[in-house]
């Protein structure tokens, strides 16, 4: 028998040893998780309701309206603008201070944005907050007083952000590729309110845009974190008897239109300031004064059914924009692609990818574009040029894709065409290495994937995917057809973008120099209907 001090550490020693543990089969798990179907219910007066079954600590719910600057006719531009900045504001049930003291109470945030083809009103909230969130967004979509009091003071914010954007060429270009790009119709018209424009804008005029295109079946509620036969009793009991102004008779309708004559244009000047010194806005509406007063780029009619239906109508052309004392010289080249609802709307956005591009400075690395061809083929060997990227627009019925690039005076605008041209012609007579395209590829995926990551942004895809599919495209779905892309598939559409065949090319430069010099820099590299 041992002593007690021996067998109490004998208790130790075996208590110390490690035991035999069986190490568990290493699990297979699925390299794709194909995702839960968005769940859609369509109300009696036909808006949608739809909600995707994904976890989190935040719900979104957000309302998604078919309507936007591409739907003003002349006596209503800009009014999609000033009525973005009017959201939240006072309403029959809610003052302004009550307003904001509610969606203080969320904790969380809520916002409103226009664009060319939607109206955006969103809140993300704690999921206990969906009924109040659900009710606020009716409240200010549906009941707004648009007093006199709260619109003067955005009108100034509206002032605001139209100097700003006018002191930007980067956000002001892409606004005169679109005038330019769709002279007179739909897309063509600015997205922000004109300067002239914004004293015009009225209550009256609000509410009878809105009466006119707030129909219930132009609307999607989209929701994520909550259930979705939750959602849709909210929605049902907060807009279920919104009609369409198809189900009154024409004097109920009471459209409200504008008396001013000088709000009766031809169609909206482009986007101006005041002050003394003049604008680059005030430069493009001048040079694109022709465009105004041509009666042939006008809409034919400006009733409802004359502009819900109404096709975005390309015409390309060219525009220069005099600047002096610029840091840079400015170009943008585009070419109308395919609408969202074509297939070769993957392949066109492979092709984006694999231009990509960026700064001649910046933070890139491996996986952040670095490989990309604008960023190799041009950042890395012209040194003249500060910025250099590919961009892609995307709309329902029409795109735009191109390049542009920032350089500084001292260096030759046709040299910059021509480095420009040369890029887009590689894709049309050479076939793009499979190493190439596997990376630009897995990029696209990985990019469709990591957007989804936020709830907001999840929740505005799948409103927007349900306002023009009709359904949800998931993100596994789109990583398919990515995937299924060719380098074949990339020169077909290369080709059928700004090949030979192609309809004709938007250009706008802004600086010094001209830009009449494209055609023939075009044709030496076989790019676009100029050769």
């Amino acid at each position: 028998m041992l002593p007690k001090g021996q067998i109490l550490r004998a208790r130790y020693i075996s208590s110390a040893v490690p035991r035999i543990r069986q190490v568990p089969k290493r699990r297979t798990y699925a390299s794709q998780v194909e995702p839960l179907p968005a769940k859609i219910t369509t109300l009696r007066n036909k808006l949608r309701v739809a909600t995707e079954a994904t976890p989190g600590h935040f719900s979104a719910v957000g309302v998604y309206i078919d309507a936007g600057s591409r739907y003003e006719a002349p006596q209503y531009s800009g009014v999609s603008h000033i009525l973005d900045r009017m959201a939240f504001k006072s309403t029959k049930a809610r003052s302004a201070n009550v307003m904001s003291t509610e969606i203080d109470s969320l904790g969380g945030q809520m916002f409103a944005s226009s664009s060319r083809e939607t109206m955006m009103y969103q809140s993300s909230h704690f999921h206990d907050g969906t009924p109040l969130a659900v009710s606020i967004l009716a409240d200010t979509i549906l009941n707004p007083l648009f007093l006199a009091e709260e619109l003067e003071t955005q009108r100034e914010a509206a002032r605001y952000e139209v100097r700003e954007l006018n002191s930007k060429p980067e956000s002001m270009l892409p606004e005169a590729l679109h005038f330019m790009a769709y002279q007179g119709n739909t897309l063509g018209n600015p997205a922000l309110c004109p300067d002239e424009r914004i004293d015009l804008i009225n209550g009256d005029m609000l509410r009878g845009w809105t009466r006119e295109w707030f129909r219930p079946e132009r609307m999607v509620v989209a929701g994520a974190g909550m259930p979705h036969e939750e959602l849709v009793e909210l929605v049902d009991k907060h807009f279920g008897h919104l009609k369409s102004p198809a189900d009154f008779t024409k004097t109920d309708k009471g459209v409200l239109l504008p008396n001013n004559s000088q709000s009766r244009l031809a169609h909206p000047q482009l986007l101006q300031t005041s002050g003394q010194k003049p604008s680059l806005y005030k430069s493009l509406a001048t040079a694109a004064t022709s465009l105004l007063t041509n009666p042939e780029s006008q809409l034919d009619s400006t009733s409802f059914e004359a502009l819900a239906n109404a096709k975005a109508r390309y015409t390309g052309g060219s525009l220069h924009i005099p600047a002096e004392g610029q840091e840079f010289e400015h170009v943008y080249v585009a070419f109308e692609g395919v609408s969202i609802l074509e297939e070769d709307i993957y392949p066109m956005a492979v092709i984006q990818m694999l231009l990509g591009g960026g700064g001649s400075f910046s933070s890139g690395g491996p996986g952040k574009g670095m490989y990309t061809r604008l960023y190799t083929h041009v950042l890395n060997h012209y040194h003249t040029i500060d910025h250099c990227a590919s961009f892609h627009h995307i709309y329902a019925d029409t795109s735009l894709l191109g390049l542009f690039a920032s350089f500084v005076p001292n260096e030759s605008m046709r040299k910059v065409l021509s480095i420009l041209a040369y890029q887009l012609s590689l894709l049309l007579y050479e076939t793009v290495p499979p190493v190439e395209l596997a990376r630009a590829k897995k990029q696209l995926q990985s990019s469709l994937a990591m957007s989804m990551e936020s709830r907001s942004v999840e929740v505005e895809d799948l409103g927007r995917q349900i306002l023009i599919h009709g359904r949800k495209v998931s993100s596994l779905e789109m990583a398919q057809k990515v995937e299924a892309v060719t380098a074949q598939d990339l020169q077909r559409v290369a080709h059928r973008v700004f090949g030979r065949g192609s309809k004709p090319p938007t250009v706008v430069g802004m600086g010094v120099q001209d830009i009449n010099e494209y055609p023939d820099v075009f044709k030496a590299y076989g790019v676009g209907s100029q050769t």
